[in-house]
């Protein structure tokens, strides 16, 4: 995924999850549920990348 694919897709899981706060359909919270499983796969994805191969100038991502 690119940085403009993760861009969509974090835009959104926000609209999904601002849905469901309006609505509170359940529906609703399993999309916004999904969505945020996707962005926490990519975010687990990048950080495995950026901690294999840091360039000198970067530190660990914290969390890992």
């Amino acid at each position: 995924m690119n940085a403009r694919e993760f861009f969509y897709l974090v835009a959104e899981m926000r609209e999904a999850q601002k849905a469901y706060f309006e609505t509170k359909d359940k529906h609703v919270f399993r999309a916004a549920r999904k969505l945020e499983n996707e962005v926490d796969k990519e975010i687990r994805r990048v950080r495995e990348v950026v901690n294999a191969n840091p360039p000198a100038s970067v530190m660990k991502i914290p969390g890992d």
